[in-house]
């Protein structure tokens, strides 16, 4: 299968030829270099009574209306890994009246039907944010609503804190809170692309045992009494609890 664009041709005439200020812009905000960012929106809600978890909707609006809204002004381009009929989630997310403001430009389906799990998902980004000259990707579940605004530049930051020099090709950076690691929310080099296509190809799925083998650096951020930045939505009590922390959350 091959990406979907999301954008309509008049839409993409109107941004791209506007890019490098993009870049420019993500760049002077991250205190680094402007980087693509994917959104792993392929879970199946099925303790959320079946369907797509992405579209579920949180104050009135699906959980990837929230979590491409928080990313957008992070990143220089922005894509969704789903697999199946990208209809389905189109026209739902084109039905917010703010879209054009955060609106992915693609739907990238996982490079081959053989592989599942986020680690497909990460390939699918890596090889996506290669052919657009980019060396660095930031991946983030479709489930987590609260994405802090600050997210992709302390997580540059954590993995410029990494002295080793040999090491800056490979250095991944996850995302913690308060003793726990989120695998799925980091910056990953695409130089890994080859190694990880082949991790896959040999039966990993895991992505903690991929990233086991490379540098990783961490940046931290506190459970205050709002909660966890990093709630992840798999219940419906998880929704009724977003439902009350929403609020108080910074966007």
């Amino acid at each position: 299968m091959h990406p979907v664009p999301l954008l309509s041709p008049h839409r993409r005439m109107s941004v791209w030829p506007g890019a490098r200020q993009e870049a420019n812009r993500v760049t002077m905000a991250n205190d680094g270099p402007a980087i693509p960012g994917i959104v792993l929106a392929g879970g199946l809600a099925r303790r959320m009574g079946g369907g797509d978890k992405g579209l579920c909707l949180l104050h009135g609006r699906p959980l990837l209306a929230h979590i491409c809204a928080r990313i957008r002004p992070q990143v220089a381009m922005l894509a969704l890994n789903a697999n199946g009929d990208p209809s389905r989630l189109t026209q739902a997310l084109r039905q917010e009246a703010d879209y054009p403001a955060w609106a992915p430009t693609t739907i990238l389906p996982d490079r081959s039907p053989d592989f599942s799990g986020p680690l497909a998902g990460v390939l699918a980004g890596l090889a996506w944010a290669e052919s657009h000259g980019f060396t660095h990707m930031l991946s983030v579940p479709g489930d987590t609503p609260f994405l802090p605004p600050d997210l992709v530049r302390r997580l540059w930051r954590a993995r410029q804190g990494l002295t080793e020099t040999s090491t800056e090709a490979t250095r991944i950076a996850l995302a913690r809170s308060g003793d726990r690691t989120h695998p799925v929310i980091g910056i990953w080099p695409v130089m890994l692309k080859d190694s990880l296509a082949q991790a896959l190809q040999n039966g990993m799925r895991r992505i903690g045992q991929f990233t086991a083998a490379f540098p990783v650096a961490h940046a931290e951020w506190a459970i205050t009494a709002a909660g966890d930045p990093f709630i992840n939505i798999n219940t419906p009590a998880d929704l009724d609890h977003a439902r009350l922390a929403g609020a108080t959350f910074p966007s």
